[in-house]
């Protein structure tokens, strides 16, 4: 039996329906969403809760039994297999929180709360979380209306988290010792718009809680009012760091919706720019971290040749930070002439530098001491966290999409997926110096076995035109208008689709209704789930070294807050 004939086994009322591209969603009763918890987490070994979203089916054009419903995205222990269960939710009645099962479930039953409405009993503190609290209403749901302009006037003590901590702690007696800190959310070392209230004594956090929110632009809705290649814009003001990996994402994700595949220069393409671009990714998130514990001159050696990096993908793309490159059925153009050697004249740079740095580095013992026994998470604890990426495999957890569940001929590619031993602070930051070189060998991989031949797919119902067809026949004019003003068409359905981006497991759930423009987008963000667990796992360390973890962490405001 395979582990859906266990779950519709042992509940009698579970349905099976078909999503897109040969995913399954298994739809039980809510009052059995805490026993099938149970059965997913204990007998069929589901460790990761990687997402919970809600569909609000209040504008679909045919009848649902429920105006609201779940969807839970599970990984098995083996992370080849995802499970999607489904449920109608009772907006009155509620539902059972996971929280108990999952310390991931805590921000991301907040999360869908904040969104939608829909209450999970039993959740410790169901509140806001990317909407402020002084927000009226739900904005996902399909009859908000988004010229609503809602300010905020009062700033939020926290309080509501942070007594219940101390009390647990045993610190309700007397807290005249305890001194309150914010960290953030205007300071360098916050890593962008984060604040975390920090409870004090001396220099030790006894508890800490995080806010966030600060950056929410509201990704999601505007998902809702573009047509899918219009998403890819806004897809690279996620995790800004690594913006080409967020456009390959969202359009993979389409593509395997609409059941195609790219000619294989244009997956080697984007096989290399998604490498260059988690190298970039890792420059900052080291350098900052160094710069952090008062490592200027690593910060240099590394920021460089990220410089370099950035100069090619202008060459290339037109833009630096933002590119906009990818389009849904392959990529806007080629790249251009003489690309190999400029290619291979950054990754010299940045093996150098990367190599300088941690010579300055690897056996300091002040970088040691600062770093090593420094908020670590066990393998146990990082799963339950829902971590992903180079996070998770520093708790020495082998997790790696591109090796795992290969896509994009990564399986023909020689690499190592880095992990740690202990999963602190040390390990994290380690394992991203070594992912640099592993990158690197991929990239010269691919940029010496790349084919020739096209980079996107031909059918120009979804993929447009070359100029030259659009100004000389009929058939790719009424292409080019057909695309332009009424978009492509994704058949009805649900998916779920992810990457090995540079934070972690970066998905997204699309729900289309068959239309132009999808009916949902839901982001898998990494940063999310990894910042729920940051007040966490300081607790016990000092200021100082809560700043060192949150670097080790690298956490992209863009992309937690979306």
């Amino acid at each position: 039996m395979n582990d859906i004939e266990i779950i519709t086994g042992k509940f009698p009322t579970a349905k099976v329906t078909e999503a897109l591209s040969g995913q399954e969603i298994v739809m039980i009763e809510a009052s059995d969403l805490h026993d099938a918890a149970v059965c997913i987490r204990d007998e069929l070994d589901y460790v990761l809760l990687l997402d919970i979203t809600a569909i609000d089916n209040l504008a679909k054009s045919h009848k649902c039994e429920s105006r609201y419903e779940l969807r839970y995205v599970f990984r098995s222990s083996d992370f080849e297999r995802i499970m999607i269960i489904g449920l109608n939710a009772n907006i009155e009645s509620g539902v059972d929180t996971l929280c108990d099962y999952y310390a991931t479930a805590d921000w991301l039953e907040r999360e869908v709360w904040d969104q939608y409405g829909v209450t999970f009993v039993g959740h410790p503190n169901l509140k806001r979380v990317l909407n402020h609290m002084e927000f009226a209403g739900h904005p996902l749901r399909k009859d908000y209306t988004i010229t609503d302009a809602q300010f905020c006037t009062r700033t939020q003590d926290l309080l509501d988290e942070m007594e219940p901590l101390l009390t647990s702690r045993e610190y309700s007696a007397d807290r005249d010792n305890l001194m309150l800190l914010n960290l953030g959310p205007s300071h360098p070392a916050s890593h962008g718009t984060i604040r975390t209230l920090a409870a004090l004594e001396g220099e030790r956090i006894v508890a800490g809680v995080s806010e966030i929110g600060y950056l929410h632009r509201g990704f999601e809705k505007s998902c809702e009012n573009h047509p899918y290649n219009q998403i890819i814009p806004y897809t690279d003001r996620l995790n800004y760091c690594s913006a080409l990996i967020n456009n390959v994402a969202f359009a993979k994700s389409v593509e395997e919706m609409l059941g195609i595949t790219l000619p294989d220069r244009g997956i080697f393409i984007r096989v290399i720019l998604m490498e260059l671009s988690r190298i970039i990714d890792h420059l900052v998130c080291l350098a900052a971290g160094l710069l952090d514990m008062g490592g200027q001159t690593n910060y240099w050696y590394l920021f460089n040749p990220r410089n370099d990096a950035y100069d090619f993908l202008s060459r290339l793309t037109g833009a630096r930070l933002t590119n906009s490159y990818m389009r849904i059925g392959g990529m806007s153009h080629d790249f251009y002439e003489g690309w190999e050697s400029d290619l291979e004249d950054i990754l010299k740079k940045v093996e150098a530098g990367t190599i300088q740095s941690l010579q300055m580095v690897e056996k300091n013992r002040i970088f040691q001491d600062r770093l090593q026994d420094i908020s670590p998470v066990s393998a146990q604890q990082a799963l339950s966290f829902g971590f992903t990426g180079p996070n998770l495999r520093a708790s020495g957890v082998a997790y790696d999409m591109r090796s795992i569940s290969p896509y994009y001929y990564y399986d023909t590619f020689e690499f190592d997926v880095v992990t740690g031993s202990v999963g602190d602070t040390y390990d994290r930051i380690m394992v991203r110096f070594e992912e640099i070189f592993q990158s690197i060998k991929i990239i010269r991989q691919a940029a010496g076995t790349i084919p020739t031949g096209d980079i996107s797919i031909k059918d120009h119902s979804i993929f447009l035109p070359p100029k030259e067809r659009v100004y000389n026949s009929i058939e790719g004019m009424m292409n080019q208008f057909k695309l332009v003003f009424e978009g492509l068409r994704v058949p009805a359905g649900e998916y779920y689709g992810a990457l090995e981006a540079a934070n972690g497991e970066l998905g997204f759930y699309i729900v289309s209704d068959g239309g132009p423009i999808p009916y949902k987008v839901k982001v898998r963000a990494p940063s999310f789930v990894h910042m729920a667990a940051y007040p966490k796992i300081i607790e016990g360390y000092q200021v100082a070294d809560a700043i060192l973890t949150l670097g080790s962490l690298n956490i992209i405001a863009g992309e937690m807050d979306r």
